[in-house]
């Protein structure tokens, strides 16, 4: 008999990948679900960004393997959008890796400069592939705890007063996913002089920065940054390209060669047309973040009001492609609200334990769905009130 290996134990299937297999089943069943979990973009990408993957696809020379680096073209616009955006320079041809997705760089990472007996710290609640990608490393997983009255940032006097020292990396992520916190120049400031004062490598994992957010920023833009931190960056979300899998490494030349000599054995580059459709989407001018977040904003209101009605509290001023808000007391978890309201109503909100225990009383909607979906998850949750213990306390 074939066992799976024992780097397996205790990862388990992802949580959407389960959970969507069940609604998927409903929806076979004719019960039709609306999923508000899953932070997908809905919206198409540019029009001339499929304008030139669809002339580039076209050409007859552009389907060979690819440099494991990537094309220049897509390196170049990569650093020319890091330039205007976040004012970083980079040198696109040492400090860009080009990613089948950001999610890739997260694995990649783990498995060149992890080691069993080696320590990562994770956020809690935060995205639970850090944790995944850790552990299948081989390293051992310590939380460090994310609050409300903290502003959902680090508390780095509890942080500096642990033993580090088998501590090799941290992962991190503003705007924070899941809970919309914004980062702050004195947040970046300090996770810098934490990497620095403990030789820790800082992971920063930034596709939300352009998302109903006036005022991107990159950790790398601090000085010193680049010696100590590698950020990953993506254009699912603010680019709508999540099912293109594109996305970067940004770190000093040593890091980039560190990570390629792991990646280079595990793929042959992406395809070419996509990349230079890419570098595209990354010369966008700022109307497009504009126009993209004028949607955004208006299903967020929408969001805000079927928070309402589900009697959460919410900060109105987070970013992100999400809403997270805190549950009413008469549950005893997110778990269960997200049940009752899948159960009785046929909608899916995503519990926020499944980011971690500080999330256990939160949820999270996503707002990669139409005003209409979340009229209508609104017109569904209004007809079972009776039905909902929210009602009943």
């Amino acid at each position: 008999m074939i066992e799976v290996s024992k780097r397996l134990d205790g990862i388990g299937e992802y949580y959407f990948s389960k959970k969507l297999r069940e609604i998927e089943a409903l929806n076979k069943e004719g019960i039709r679900v609306l999923n508000l979990g899953i932070g997908s973009p809905d919206l198409p990408p540019h029009p001339d960004v499929l304008k030139v993957l669809h002339e580039e696809s076209s050409k007859s020379s552009v389907h060979a393997y690819q440099s494991y680096k990537g094309s220049p073209v897509f390196r170049y616009a990569v650093s020319e959008w890091y330039r205007n955006w976040y004012s970083v320079e980079l040198d696109p041809n040492t400090e860009i890796l080009p990613l089948m997705g950001s999610k890739e760089g997260i694995m990649h990472i783990c498995m060149t400069y992890l080691n069993p007996g080696d320590e990562v710290l994770v956020p809690n609640p935060g995205y639970p592939t850090y944790r995944a990608a850790s552990k299948l490393a081989g390293a051992t997983v310590r939380e460090y705890h994310l609050k409300k009255e903290n502003h959902w940032f680090p508390d780095f006097d509890d942080l500096n007063a642990q033993d580090l020292s088998k501590v090799k990396i941290l992962w991190v992520n503003y705007p924070q996913m899941p809970t919309g916190q914004l980062p702050t120049q004195e947040l970046f400031e300090k996770l810098v002089e934490f990497s620095k004062r403990h030789q820790i490598l800082i992971v920063h994992d930034n596709p939300y920065s352009f998302i109903l957010n006036n005022h991107p920023m990159s950790i790398l833009s601090i000085p010193g940054a680049m010696d100590t931190c590698i950020e990953l960056n993506s254009l699912s979300k603010a680019q709508n390209m999540a099912g293109w899998r594109l996305g970067m490494m940004i770190g000093s030349k040593n890091r980039i060669e560190e990570v390629l000599s792991f990646k280079s054995n595990m793929d042959s580059g992406m395809f070419l047309p996509i990349q230079l459709a890419a570098a595209k989407a990354l010369s966008l001018p700022e109307s497009w973040y504009k126009s993209l977040n004028d949607q955004y904003r208006i299903r967020r209101e929408k969001v805000f009001e079927l928070m309402k009605i589900l009697k959460c509290s919410f900060d109105s001023g987070q970013a992100g492609m999400f809403v997270w808000a805190e549950i009413p007391e008469m549950y005893n978890s997110a778990y269960d609200l997200s049940d009752e309201i899948l159960s009785h109503c046929r909608v899916f909100i995503t519990p926020g334990g499944i980011f971690g225990s500080e999330g256990d009383r939160y949820i999270r909607v996503s707002l990669c769905s139409t005003v209409g979906v979340f009229e209508e998850s609104m017109e569904r949750i209004q007809s079972q009130i009776s039905n909902l213990k929210l009602y009943h306390v």
